[in-house]
């Protein structure tokens, strides 16, 4: 599911509401895949495994989500979307996923292992 993420130097950091489905499923397993990947051709994507940690904060909303309301939306609309969300709950749930895994695709010198197979022949 698309999601905001915010980049520490060592962790990816989600914020969501308490009673999103995602919560629930990552405290039954919190093994987790991650793609992140471009719009615009050459695509570039990265891949991410790693372990997922959920932690319910008493804050409203948690700093990594409202630093990635500003990167995404710039400062005017992303100060605008994090007062609404500080007006729905007093809780956020901040998700940390350690990086155990990571893989770079570039569709320029680098390619899924299927693709790279049959260029090589």
């Amino acid at each position: 599911m698309p999601i905001w993420f915010h980049w520490n130097g060592s962790e990816l950091v989600f914020g969501t509401p308490p009673k999103a489905p995602k919560v629930k499923a990552l405290d039954a397993n919190s093994h987790v895949a991650i793609s992140i990947d471009s719009r615009d051709w050459p695509y570039k994507v990265l891949l991410i495994r790693g372990t997922a940690t959920v932690e319910v904060v008493d804050e409203g909303v948690i700093p990594e989500y409202e630093a990635s309301a500003l990167r995404y939306f710039g400062e005017e609309a992303g100060a605008g979307w994090v007062a609404q969300a500080r007006s729905m709950s007093d809780q956020m749930v901040r998700v940390t996923v350690t990086p155990t895994w990571v893989c770079i695709l570039d569709f320029e010198s680098r390619f899924p292992s299927a693709i790279a197979d049959q260029m090589s022949g």
